[in-house]
């Protein structure tokens, strides 16, 4: 008995054990896991040509359902199915007046889409930076053409 006391104190002094079972200690990162839904819903909503053009619509001011269908040749209820999926991303308000259903744009969500893509394209022009800058090192290298080679 006192031997296996004696084990149970070297296993824990000794064990590898805390490294594998450790309580979880809570991480929150706050554009992953409060903006992500929202981001997804914005570009889900993006991802379709018809509700973008109805953006590009609602920009230039106040719409009915029934103009934001009109260029597409859809019905009111199709229209409605995407103004709805505009709506659950936060990228449209619609108020209804009487039995007119009016929509306009609501900005915010797609500035912080902006803002998730501006971070991408600064990275990809840091990249590309680097890329001219490794080219132009190259041709650097290069010897000066002869005077004979021009021809």
């Amino acid at each position: 008995m006192a031997n296996s006391l004696v084990n149970t104190n070297v296993l824990k002094n000794h064990s590898t054990e805390w490294l594998t079972f450790q309580e979880r200690i809570s991480t929150f990162n706050h554009m992953v896991e409060l903006q992500t839904p929202q981001l997804d819903s914005v570009f889900h909503a993006l991802g379709d040509a018809t509700r973008r053009q109805m953006l590009r619509d609602l920009a230039d001011g106040e719409r009915t359902v029934g103009q934001l269908a009109q260029p597409f040749s859809i019905s009111l209820a199709a229209a409605s199915k995407h103004i709805k999926a505009l709506e659950n991303a936060g990228l449209i308000q619609r108020d209804v007046r009487g039995r007119t259903h009016f929509c306009r744009l609501e900005p915010g969500p797609l500035e912080r889409a902006h803002e998730w893509l501006n971070y991408y394209e600064r990275y990809w022009n840091a990249r590309l930076d680097r890329l001219e800058q490794l080219l132009l090192e190259e041709d650097a290298k290069k010897s000066p053409p002869r005077k004979g080679d021009d021809k």
